[in-house]
């Protein structure tokens, strides 16, 4: 039997196993809040949650507590900051994070094994590549969330600070102006604003749930306009003119941006050009050239 099969079959296996787990973790992690109200389920509302979330994941975090014991010193400090930017946190924490990259390395281990013994150089490719992606694929899914989340909401900012001078200007307060844009416009900016007007109300000085704001986005325009509403309650600027001055400063800022990726397109188009398209064109334009002159050599 080719013993390629099995080892794709494994692969498979483990990739569908790791999702499965990390599914069972989240939907947990979900609905923990909500188990709190009762503090001891009931026997039959215990087995109507999936069987991932029942006993699967109780599995994994212990043992994502374990590994925990054996990571570098500041691992989960700096993981559990990277989820909150992807937006993962508390649905996965580090623990969990650590777990599932356990499983991973381990699948691409045994797919690399099962693999390699097999003869035959694309055999080989396609275990290390196989290895490559168990070991770095979650970290690189977790670096991509994080960019395409700091992308929306840094493309979205300018927008919902318009709207804050709008609502400003025409007689609401900050908090209430917030509150009403985050309950109009739909996004993950939006969600967030949510977020921090809830733990204002809860007690949370604005100062210190803007903070918390900051370190859960980790996006530059964001973090200069929370520094400057910061410094705006401290020196008792006027909160109007200070998100006028933001609003038009984000625009701007957005202006270069787009310049910026205009001009930079011809730098990048160079290497598909000279790589892929240039050599279709020689081929269409030389073959018949080239097809001429080894005829006329051969008849000679």
């Amino acid at each position: 039997m080719d013993p390629l099969i099995p080892a794709l079959v494994a692969g498979i296996t483990f990739g569908v196993f790791a999702l499965y787990v990390g599914n069972g973790v989240v939907q947990a992690q979900k609905t923990s809040s909500q188990r709190l109200v009762a503090l001891r389920p009931t026997r039959e509302e215990a087995l109507q949650t999936a069987f991932s979330e029942r006993a699967v994941a109780p599995v994994i975090q212990k043992v994502g507590r374990l590994v925990m014991r054996f990571t570098p010193v500041g691992w989960n400090q700096k993981t559990g900051k990277r989820l909150k930017i992807a937006g993962w946190y508390p649905r996965i924490d580090a623990a969990s994070w650590a777990s599932v990259r356990v499983i991973s390395i381990v699948g691409a281990i045994i797919v690399f094994l099962l693999i390699q013994g097999a003869v035959g150089s694309q055999r080989l490719l396609l275990a290390v590549f196989i290895g490559i992606a168990g070991v770095l694929g979650p970290e690189a899914i977790l670096s991509r969330t994080i960019n395409d989340r700091k992308a929306v909401i840094e493309k979205d900012l300018p927008d919902i600070i318009d709207l804050l001078v709008i609502s400003v200007e025409a007689g609401l307060g900050f908090e209430s102006a917030l509150g009403r844009v985050a309950q109009n416009v739909p996004g993950q900016l939006a969600d967030e604003f949510s977020r921090m007007l809830q733990e204002t109300r809860v007690g949370v000085s604005r100062h210190q749930a803007m903070k918390d704001l900051s370190e859960r986005t980790d996006v530059e325009d964001l973090n200069s306009f929370i520094l400057s509403m910061n410094q705006a309650d401290a020196f008792g600027v006027s909160i109007a003119r200070m998100l006028r001055v933001q609003a038009d400063e984000l625009r701007v800022r957005r202006r270069q941006r787009a310049q910026e990726r205009a001009f930079a397109a011809p730098v990048k188009m160079t290497f598909p050009l000279v790589l892929c398209i240039f050599p279709s064109i020689f081929v269409v334009l030389l073959g018949p050239a080239v097809i001429s002159i080894v005829r006329g050599f051969a008849e000679t």
